[in-house]
């Protein structure tokens, strides 16, 4: 562990397996208040918020235990409602609330935008510390590689204006406005 996120595989085993666990601790406890905030409170404290950490700072994009995570969120919202919603209804729930959903997301879709934001947010230090090694990073390669190959061409990481850490905008300019 190192700042709260598992650096080896069986450290992410039992990140996401405690994680589980504790969703379903909370879920039997929002049983006992009214459907409206037990709603409110898996969406802002129990669900992709509590795991956001783990989906950023470690590489667990097809990790096992995001199905169970989200089938624990789908139970949990079929329990709130009083329903059962098909596979495609339980889809647009989980889209967020100003696109018609719940705003309860799955881990599932947010695990690769939310490790790639994460390095591509932190590239520049990340180059500063390791420009003497000659390493790289396979893991970002490969997860760069499925990003592109479902949803386009990643953009110049290195450019001018492109991900440049946030200190570097100067008195509240963005680095696209002052183009």
């Amino acid at each position: 562990m190192l700042l709260g996120a598992p650096l080896s595989g069986a450290g992410l085993d039992k990140a996401w397996s405690d994680r589980c666990n504790g969703l379903a601790r909370a879920v039997n406890r929002l049983r006992l208040i009214g459907a409206q905030d037990a709603l409110i409170l898996l969406r802002s404290s129990f669900s992709a918020p509590k795991v956001l950490h783990l989906l950023r700072c470690s590489p667990s994009v097809s990790h096992p235990l995001h199905q169970s995570f989200d089938s624990q969120l789908k139970a949990a919202i079929d329990s709130i409602t009083n329903s059962a919603p098909s596979d495609i209804k339980w889809i647009q729930s989980s889209l967020p609330v100003k696109d018609g959903g719940l705003g309860i997301r799955r881990v599932s879709s947010l695990a690769l935008p939310a490790f790639l934001a994460s390095a591509a947010s932190t590239l520049h230090l990340q180059e500063n510390i390791l420009s003497g090694c000659a390493c790289s990073d396979s893991v970002l390669r490969s997860y760069l590689s499925e990003w592109s190959s479902g949803f386009g061409a990643i953009p110049n990481m290195h450019s001018k204006f492109a991900l440049r850490p946030h200190h570097a905008w100067k008195y509240g300019r963005h680095p696209i406005s002052d183009r």
